[in-house]
């Protein structure tokens, strides 16, 4: 199953911090991660089954920037 991958703003553990109860509300526990050592700050999520608008709704709601790669 091939991840969906977005390009966000999310720098740093302070940042998954604020941004985890959002994203684990919106696609579940273990169901994404942030490789902040990617110079896009690639956000994957392991579900097909949630809308990248979904997703992406989450991200700004904790007040960060996301956007679809692919």
């Amino acid at each position: 199953m091939e991840a969906m991958k977005f390009k966000t703003n999310i720098k740093c553990s302070g940042c998954i911090a604020t941004v985890t109860p959002f994203l684990n509300k919106t696609v579940g526990e273990n169901s994404w991660n942030v490789d902040v050592q990617n110079p896009d700050k690639v956000l994957a999520i392991n579900r097909q089954d949630v809308p990248e608008e979904e997703v992406v709704r989450a991200v700004q709601d904790a007040g960060y920037k996301a956007e679809k790669i692919g």
